[in-house]
């Protein structure tokens, strides 16, 4: 199975997400989540509530989920981004059970994960969860980030699938009280089981409740090809082999 990625990237650019064809098998979808409930359980990575499963650091977490996560059309996909050199800068394992009630509200995302706290000119909102650093960085490395969520459910409306507002990425970064929130064009990205969804994360975003008592599952993995000022580095920067 290899597939073809520059519609998806055109789409990505214009409308700040798009979502791809199925590039992953049952079978891998099956062996990444074995992979994810066979691990051992890290308290400083690991969160979970009634509402909600999270994995921080997924990767540095788990490693050995690299080998069924990277396939050959992830690989492909990433090696399709406008500029090549694109590398791993974080990636979160989210579970919604099929009993949730949360929603989240309509939001950008603006923090990245950083490996100490500095002051730094454009390094702003600080905060310290898990153990790890967040900031909000510049507004290029924002703009040269492209978010990948797989998705191990199917996901519709009746079980928290993203709505977005397409092109609002254009927009940089939009106040809260802007009239760059208005929802009027909001689009719901349903995703099936196996395929990807790509996002700018200055997209605004949002997602509802579950009501359908079906689980959605999704791994959030963010890219770059910017280096932070030193001295701060990417959390959990991986570089990925675009060669074979």
């Amino acid at each position: 199975m290899s597939l073809e990625f520059k519609t998806n990237i055109n789409e990505l650019e214009i409308l700040g997400y798009t979502i791809t064809s199925k590039i992953y098998t049952d079978i891998e979808i099956e062996q990444i989540i074995s992979c994810i409930e066979n691990s051992k359980k890290n308290e400083k990575t690991f969160s979970k509530t009634k509402n909600l499963f999270a994995i921080r650091q997924l990767i540095n977490t788990i490693p050995e989920l690299k080998k069924y996560l990277f396939n050959t059309n992830l690989t492909k996909l990433i090696a399709s981004f406008s500029n090549n050199n694109y590398f791993l800068t974080k990636a979160i394992y989210f579970d919604k059970p099929k009993e949730s009630n949360w929603f989240v509200a309509y939001h950008q995302d603006l923090s990245i994960s950083v490996n100490k706290k500095t002051a730094k000119k454009d390094y702003i909102n600080w905060t310290y969860k898990k153990g790890q650093y967040g900031v909000q960085p510049p507004t290029k490395i924002l703009k040269d980030t492209i978010t990948i969520r797989i998705h191990l459910d199917d996901t519709n409306k009746n079980n928290g699938a993203l709505k977005v507002i397409p092109k609002s990425h254009l927009n940089g970064i939009v106040r809260v009280n802007s009239k760059d929130w208005c929802i009027k064009n909001e689009h719901l990205c349903e995703v099936k089981k196996g395929e990807t969804m790509l996002m700018k994360p200055l997209t605004i975003h949002a997602s509802n409740k579950t009501t359908n008592n079906k689980q959605r599952r999704v791994i959030h993995l963010e890219f770059c090809n910017q280096n932070l000022e030193k001295p701060l580095n990417w959390l959990e920067k991986y570089e990925i082999n675009l060669t074979d």
